[in-house]
C-alpha cells in the first residue's frame, strides 16, 4: 500500500506482480482503491475493469476497452484505471502503450505469471513504468490476523506460509491440501503453459530436489551430476536445468541469493542458494515431509529482507589457518546474509538453536572477521532476550526480529 500510494500520479504505469493467490487483485481492487475513496476521488473517476469475469469478454477487444475508457474520461481532472488480468486483453502491450501517453490517467495493471510478467514489457515500457512487487505475508502480518499465541503462530507460518487464504483454512489437513492443489493446478499449469515443457517428471523432480536443498549452495552443474548419478535421470543438462531454474524464477517461485566475498567486495561466481518466495508452497512441493526449523527459519528471514526492499547475499569471508600438518591453508566461512539497501548494510547470521558456548562461537566466529562497523546480528529461533558481545555482535530471538523492525539497529 505504501508504494501504492507513494507512485500515485507518478507518470508510470503501475505494474503489480507476484506469485498467483498472494492478494495482487485484492491490493487493487478493494484496499487501494477504497485509500482513493477515502482521499476524496470521487468513484466516477476510479475506472476498475476486471478481465476475468465473463460479463467484460468485451473489454478484451483493445479498441473497445480505449475507447470504453475515452468515453469514460469527461474532464482534465486525474482518472484512475485499474485493469485486472490485463493480459486477456489482446494485444494487451500496444494497449497498455496508448495509455501510458494520456496525460490524466493514471494506470495499474496486475496480471497472471504464465501471460504476464514484468519482465516480458520491461523493454516496451523502459522508463514508462514501474513495478510493485507483493510478497507473501509477513510474519507480522501473519500475526494481525492469526487467533493464537507467537510461539504456535511462527510453527504455523514456516510450515504453511504467508498466503492470505491461509489463515481462514481450518484444520492441517485443509491447509496442506490446498497449498498443494494450488501447486499443481495453478503454479505447475501456468508454467506449462507458458513453457511448453514437454519433460514434466523431471521438471517436477527438480522442483523437490531445489526445495530440498534451501540453504545449500548449488549450480546447475552440480544438480546434472546429481541427477545423473543418484537420480538416473541422464537427460537434464546444466543448460536444461538453468533453463528450468529461470522459469522458476520468472514465475516468482524462487529467489537466488549470490555468493559475496566481503573482504575481496566481488560476486563469487557460480554458485548459488535458492530460496523459496513461500515457505507453504516449498512444503507442499515435497508434501510436507521435509520441515525442518532450521532450514525453513532461514528461508523465513531471507524472505523478510527482501520484503523490507533488501538485496540479499551470501557472505563468504576467508581467512588462512594452519593445518594439523602445520602448514597454512585457506579456509571460507559463511556469512547466512549480506543484506544492502541505499547505504544500509547488515549482516546476518540465522541459527535455529544455541544451546551453549561452543555453538555461540561458531556463530560469531564469520562475522567477527568482519573488520567494517556495519551490524552483525545472529537471529535464534527461539525465544531471547537482546544480547550484544564486547565485538558489536547482536544476538536477537526470532519473534523480536520478525515483529520489531526497529531491532535491526538496536
Amino acid at each position: 500500500m505504501h508504494q501504492l500510494i507513494d507512485a500515485r500520479e507518478n507518470g508510470l504505469i503501475k505494474i503489480v506482480s507476484g506469485i498467483r493467490r498472494v492478494g495482487k487483485s485484492y491490493l487493487l481492487k478493494t484496499l487501494f482503491r477504497s485509500y482513493l475513496l477515502e482521499q476524496g476521488v470521487a468513484a466516477d473517476r476510479i475506472l476498475l475493469i476486471d478481465m476475468e469475469g465473463r460479463q467484460n469478454r468485451a473489454f478484451r477487444n483493445p479498441d473497445y476497452l480505449l475507447d470504453w475508457i475515452d468515453n469514460k474520461i469527461q474532464d482534465n481532472s486525474t482518472y484512475y484505471i485499474i485493469i485486472d488480468e490485463v493480459q486477456r486483453v489482446d494485444d494487451f502491450v500496444d494497449m497498455l502503450g496508448s495509455l501510458a501517453i494520456k496525460e490524466n490517467a493514471d494506470v495499474y495493471v496486475t496480471g497472471s505469471n504464465s501471460h504476464f510478467l514484468s519482465s516480458d514489457i520491461a523493454t516496451e515500457f523502459r522508463g514508462r513504468s514501474e513495478e510493485i512487487h507483493v510478497y507473501p505475508l509477513s510474519f507480522e502480518e501473519f500475526m494481525s490476523a492469526y487467533q493464537g499465541d507467537k510461539e504456535d503462530a511462527w510453527q504455523e507460518y514456516y510450515t504453511y506460509g504467508g498466503l492470505p487464504k491461509i489463515l481462514s483454512i481450518k484444520g492441517e489437513d485443509k491447509k496442506a491440501a490446498y497449498l498443494q492443489n494450488l501447486y499443481r493446478t495453478v503454479y505447475l499449469k501456468d508454467i506449462y503453459e507458458r513453457h511448453d515443457i514437454e519433460n514434466k517428471a523431471e521438471f517436477e523432480e527438480l522442483v523437490r530436489v531445489l526445495a530440498s536443498s534451501i540453504g545449500s549452495p548449488v549450480n546447475a552443474l552440480n544438480l546434472s551430476n546429481t541427477f545423473k548419478s543418484v537420480k538416473r535421470i541422464q537427460n537434464l543438462t546444466d543448460k536444461t536445468i538453468s533453463t528450468y531454474i529461470e522459469y522458476l524464477k520468472d514465475a516468482f517461485l524462487i529467489e537466488n541469493a549470490e555468493r559475496y566475498d566481503i573482504k575481496g567486495r566481488k560476486y563469487i561466481g557460480s554458485l548459488s542458494k535458492y530460496y523459496f518466495k513461500d515457505c507453504g508452497l516449498r512444503n507442499a512441493v515435497l508434501s510436507f515431509r521435509q520441515t525442518e526449523g532450521n532450514h525453513l527459519m532461514e528461508n523465513v528471514l531471507y524472505n523478510e529482507m527482501r520484503q523490507r526492499g533488501f538485496s540479499v547475499d551470501v557472505g563468504n569471508v576467508g581467512i588462512r589457518v594452519r593445518n594439523e600438518n602445520g602448514t597454512q591453508q585457506r579456509v571460507t566461512l559463511e556469512v547466512d546474509f549480506v543484506c544492502n539497501k541505499a547505504s544500509q548494510r547488515y549482516y546476518i547470521q540465522s541459527a535455529w538453536r544455541m544451546p551453549d558456548e561452543e555453538k555461540m562461537q561458531q556463530e560469531q566466529r564469520s562475522l567477527s572477521l568482519i573488520d567494517d562497523d556495519f551490524r552483525k546480528i545472529i537471529v535464534v529461533g527461539e525465544r531471547l532476550k537482546l544480547q550484544r558481545n564486547e565485538r558489536g555482535i547482536v544476538t536477537v530471538g526470532i519473534y523480536d526480529f520478525l515483529l520489531d523492525r526497529q531491532t535491526l539497529d538496536r
